[in-house]
């Protein structure tokens, strides 16, 4: 026997460790987080059984992943795409640190997860027991809520607050109480033993709910007159093409905006800012959708005190106003007069011109990789952009199409863009490809470890390799350091054989250098790897 609290344990007997794991799993599960993301450990056990017990009954699915990095960025990929939250398992210590990239991400880019993060019992913190920390508050105000639950001490421990928990957590990330959605930890002490085989998960019924709340739209009544731009940043949607439109107002869409289609998308409108000075001069208005965050010359724009600046308010991209000169932050826009159409024909004529003038190399260059993208994906496929150059060359050669398009732009770093990529095929079951550079590449190669128990996916990881970061080449300090000083303290060369890692890893391989080429292996389906050397 083995006795804990008040508790004397039977070797057959139902751990309340199990038990309370059973019906919190149940009760997430049955509240429609149905995509479980483990990294397996002994601490958090419990948890991975009452998971296993709930994928076998055929209540949820289960991905498992090595390192807990890659883990929080595959889950982030498939709430990303789904806007279902994604629970997440992992023990203690550094595990849940390495999380921690993922929920950043996660919460200035509104995406729901639930971090069930094991812990140690509460008499083991802060006296060096191994593998604790302290992880209440480990993500600071980067979960939208943190739970610190007490270890159960008996098998009925805590259940009448099971439902309230799950309620709360499933409310807070999914932004039904008016905030942005977004992550929550509900961090779990579990005291030995661990675990047991009953109760099973898939044998509890949980019949959660969880309120929203209903506020009325905020209306902008704007004169017709003043010269207007709508300004389509990360996960803008479709209500910027519509607005764009209605009103015949120039569309400046972001490639991972979600809204660069339709006859109003202006495509050169970053390199049109900086040379039709004269046409760039007369905006008086922008509008703006999302969280565009890709030019510095968009970003002077919206600091520029002649122009008035009106946010519409995106549920999952949060606050936006970086000029901090937002004139109303609103639900919906409406207009007094009609519209004068020539504003667009100027701006269309503009663009048509710079398109046209561009040249056009024998080489495979980033435009006609990018063009062979966009062009290769249709219908419910999904392309992923990482950031970094290659989603500043789709904003200028990306064609007015709308595609499924995706980027983690809540922090725009490079890390997990495999990972996040293949959460999207996971949760989408459709082709997806990720264009990318090298060193975004490297940087989440581990993510190249796929749990061999799943399906099989479609999904291409094409890595432009300029052998290094060929970004930095456009910015002050490579005018002004040494060309050897530049390349040693920015460009970070590495000369990988991507080849083996691919093989290593299992993966398909193809080098590509011509743009038939690319054409032919774009229609490749399984796990491949597309490497274009520039």
């Amino acid at each position: 026997m083995v006795e804990f609290g008040d508790f004397t344990a039977h070797p057959h007997d139902s751990a309340p460790s199990q038990v309370f794991a059973a019906h919190l799993m149940a009760g997430l599960v049955a509240a429609g987080a149905r995509r479980i993301f483990l990294a397996p450990g002994a601490r958090s056990q419990s948890l991975a059984i009452a998971a296993g017990q709930l994928v076998d009954a055929g209540k949820a699915e289960l991905h498992v992943r090595i390192d807990e990095r890659s883990l929080g960025f595959t889950a982030l990929g498939a709430a990303l795409a789904s806007d279902e939250p994604s629970i997440v398992i992992c023990t203690s210590g550094t595990a849940v640190a390495n999380l921690h990239p993922a929920v950043l991400e996660a919460s200035h880019s509104g995406v729901p997860l639930i971090l069930l993060t094991a812990d140690r019992p509460h008499e083991l913190r802060g006296v060096g027991a191994n593998q604790t920390t302290d992880q209440i508050g480990i993500f600071a105000d980067a979960v939208r809520v943190c739970f610190d639950v007490e270890a159960p001490a008996a098998p009925d421990f805590g259940l009448e607050s099971v439902g309230e928990l799950v309620s709360t957590a499933m409310m807070a990330a999914l932004g039904h109480n008016n905030s942005q959605p977004g992550p929550v930890q509900i961090n779990l002490a579990f005291r030995e033993p661990l675990s047991s085989i009953e109760p099973n998960a898939a044998d509890i019924e949980a019949n959660p709910e969880h309120e929203t709340f209903a506020t009325s739209p905020e209306f902008a009544i704007l004169d017709a007159e003043t010269p207007t731009v709508v300004l389509a940043g990360a996960e803008a949607g479709p209500e910027a093409v519509e607005l764009a439109e209605a009103f015949g107002w120039p569309l400046f869409a972001e490639p991972s905006s979600q809204a660069r289609w339709g006859s109003n998308t202006v495509l050169a409108y970053r390199a049109l800012l900086e040379t039709e000075q004269q046409l760039a001069a007369q905006i008086g208005r922008v509008i703006v959708f999302g969280k565009p965050t890709l030019s510095r010359v968009v970003i002077r724009l919206l600091f520029n005190e002649s122009v008035d600046v009106v946010v519409v308010k995106s549920k999952r991209m949060g606050h936006f106003d970086v000029s901090r000169r937002a004139s109303a932050f609103v639900d919906e826009i409406t207009v007094t007069d009609e519209v004068d159409f020539d504003w667009l024909r100027k701006w269309q004529i503009a663009d048509n011109r710079y398109l046209l003038a561009a040249d056009v190399t024998p080489q495979l260059s980033r435009r006609e990789i990018v063009e062979a993208l966009w062009e290769a994906t249709d219908g419910a496929q999904n392309l992923v952009l990482g950031a970094s150059r290659l989603i500043r060359e789709a904003d200028t050669w990306a064609p007015a199409k709308p595609v499924n398009t995706f980027s983690n732009r809540g922090l725009a770093g490079i890390d997990g863009t495999i990972a996040t990529a293949t959460g999207i095929a996971i949760a989408t079951k459709q082709i997806t490809r990720a264009l990318i550079g090298d060193l975004t590449f490297l940087h989440d190669v581990g993510s190249l470890a796929i749990d061999s128990s799943e399906p099989a996916l479609d999904i291409q990881i094409i890595v432009v390799n300029d052998g290094g970061g060929s970004i930095f080449a456009g910015l002050e300090m490579a005018k002004t350091l040494p060309e050897r000083s530049f390349d040693r303290l920015f460009k970070t060369e590495q000369n990988v054989a991507i080849e083996k890692l691919a093989a290593a890893y299992g993966w398909g391989y193809r080098l590509v250098d011509s743009e038939p080429e690319l054409h032919e292996v774009l229609q490749l389906r399984g796990r491949q790897i597309i490497e274009i050397k520039l």
